[in-house]
């Protein structure tokens, strides 16, 4: 007998069956329909999540231009890696452990979210057309993102699915000029947090 996985374990548990089959059955896909692709290309914000080998957890956020996160086809996904901390706590958790969960949620509109989970690689710029993209997508992909984008993260996808609006926020853009990176028109420095004067009290005490 097939060993059972957590989700079964609490459904057991809980005694849930019937609401997960409902779920199963009637909301999710191992692909992304034609409504779940024009969802995605109008989002500007994705929540991603990552884990290393060891199943060490990282959650992150990417955000662009609608439709930065591209659809190449009903199984498939890239989204832009910009410059950043050099860090690569995400990127580096793919090299270790393939699988990642993605959250597109609608703030603006709808209050619905979409998770798309599946399977990620790193490609290179100059590796893009391995994704068999057509010429004039592969332009028009460099030419939007242009030098800023250092490579992209591949999904295969296996999971999507609707996160419903109950409890997500209706929240309003705001039209005016904001600093990168903060929420603010006050400009922020990178700690923000106050981690580098922790440390240096920290060491001054020791």
């Amino acid at each position: 007998m097939p060993k059972q996985t957590g989700e079964q374990i609490l459904q057991d548990k809980y005694s849930t069956h019937r609401r997960a089959a409902a779920f199963y059955n009637n909301q999710m896909l191992n692909h992304l329909n034609s409504a779940m692709e024009s969802f995605i290309a109008e989002q500007e914000m994705v929540f991603i999540s990552t884990s290393d080998s060891s199943g060490n957890c990282d959650s992150s956020f990417r955000a662009g231009y609608p439709g930065f996160v591209r659809v190449i086809d009903e199984t498939t996904l890239a989204y832009p890696e910009y410059r950043g901390n050099g860090v690569m706590a995400s990127m580096g958790n793919i090299t270790e452990n393939p699988h990642i969960g993605l959250m597109f949620i609608d703030f603006f509109e709808s209050c619905v979210g979409l998770h798309v989970n599946g399977k990620a690689y790193i490609c290179e710029n100059k590796e893009l057309e391995t994704l068999q993209l057509s010429k004039e997508m592969v332009n028009n992909i460099k030419e939007q993102d242009g030098i800023k984008v250092e490579r992209w993260v591949v999904i295969e996808i296996e999971e999507a699915f609707m996160h419903c609006s109950k409890h997500v926020p209706k929240l309003k853009k705001v039209d005016q000029q904001i600093e990168p990176q903060t929420n603010s028109t006050k400009k922020i420095d990178g700690d923000f947090f106050n981690v580098k004067q922790n440390k240096i009290n920290s060491r001054v005490k020791n």
